[in-house]
């Protein structure tokens, strides 16, 4: 798998075929947990990613030398899906063929990446993402033998149908992970453009919610300082100060602070993975508030963020915090947000060793199904 080129930039001339027996330990892929009948899907929602992280300023920026900007990545990725709808078509036509060479390093240098044109390339990926997910569709309920039709790399390394798409998934999974930062910011522009009608779409509580608000006000305790991550338009903040809390706004959404400010309240931009959470003026803090805010988190991020807002709360401080309860990831467009965000999707069992690991005592993680079917885990902890 590729990872890098051009000048400046050293080939990667690892062999990543392990990766189909072990999880990645950068990206977190299990190829041994792959249903087939993912890979399709997978491939296209890999290809929405691309097109979100290319809009964003400084995407066709590298952030050193030595490694690939976001839109060189995009390129090698469209390219990828290109090469494998090519692989995969040769060993439905043909017994165990042998696939020519591919220097992966050497056509990002003569297609001269760099200077692509990010608004070309974007729908590129994608078309090429359908055509082969198109083909994986349609082998997603293949027999035994079928899928265990065989072709060889130019190097000698043997696959399977089954397991060229498992490596071609995580070649997209990983790439991603390269450039999660530029996903993140995509989610963000997102809400910034529309703050005000995501924030008015959600102003009304559930008697459930309610009761949430309840357990944690009581649990923090009346004047209790809290922070809370992810405050949107100040929603559940004005609910908490009315049970008796002092409470930091914050978000990492401009967008949000800004409307927050506009309305009266002191807010900060902060970014709970990166920013001093506590300074002169706030923190330690009794309680920290995290409703739907972390599961734009990628993966591999949410236990440094858990850590870092466990060493900003008290012994004993408490936790309220809720993800979407699922599997994988997934770029979306619903609700009262226009612009793709990036969900990333939790299960209790990781969730909780997750708290735990930070600094956190799971008091409890309930299941609560919203009024539109969606799952979630609605978490309670307290810091050890």
């Amino acid at each position: 798998m590729c990872a890098m080129s051009g000048q400046g930039i050293v080939p990667d001339t690892k062999d990543w075929t392990w990766v189909l027996d072990e999880r990645c330990p950068d990206c977190g892929f299990d190829a041994g947990g792959v249903d087939p009948a993912e890979i399709g899907p997978a491939v296209r929602d890999n290809a929405r990613g691309w097109l979100a992280v290319l809009a964003q300023p400084g995407a066709t920026e590298r952030p050193d030398e030595h490694t690939w900007s976001p839109l060189e990545y995009a390129c090698h990725v469209r390219d990828v899906n290109r090469k494998f709808t090519e692989r995969l078509q040769l060993m439905l036509d043909h017994d165990e063929p042998q696939f020519a060479n591919w220097d992966q390093d050497a056509t990002a240098v003569e297609d001269r990446y760099e200077l692509q044109d990010p608004a070309v390339v974007g729908p590129e990926v994608v078309e090429a993402a359908e055509v082969v997910a198109a083909t994986y569709d349609e082998l997603a309920g293949a027999d035994e033998r079928t899928r265990g039709r065989r072709g060889v790399r130019s190097d000698g390394s043997v696959f399977t149908v089954d397991t060229l798409g498992r490596y071609h998934l995580h070649d997209l999974v990983h790439h991603a992970h390269d450039v999660r930062d530029f996903a993140a910011r995509a989610t963000v522009a997102a809400y910034d453009v529309d703050a005000e009608a995501f924030s008015d779409g959600v102003s009304k509580l559930s008697d459930e919610f309610d009761a949430e608000l309840d357990w944690f006000a009581g649990a923090v305790g009346d004047g209790g300082a809290v922070l809370e991550i992810g405050s949107g338009g100040g929603r559940d903040a004005a609910a908490l100060e009315k049970r008796g809390l002092t409470v930091r706004r914050s978000d990492i959404s401009p967008g949000f602070v800004e409307l927050m400010r506009n309305r009266g309240y002191d807010a900060d931009v902060l970014d709970p993975l990166t920013d001093d959470l506590v300074d002169e003026r706030h923190g330690p803090y009794d309680g920290v508030w995290a409703c739907a805010c972390l599961l734009h988190v990628a993966r591999e991020d949410v236990p440094t963020v858990l850590t870092r807002l466990a060493g900003a709360t008290r012994v004993g401080g408490v936790l309220g915090m809720s993800l979407k309860e699922g599997d994988g990831e997934e770029w979306s467009t619903h609700g009262h947000v226009r612009g793709p965000r990036r969900f990333v999707y939790w299960r209790e069992a990781p969730l909780g060793t997750a708290l735990e690991d930070a600094g956190w005592r799971v008091h409890e993680i309930n299941h609560r199904t919203t009024s539109n079917g969606q799952p979630w885990l609605v978490t309670r902890a307290v810091r050890s």
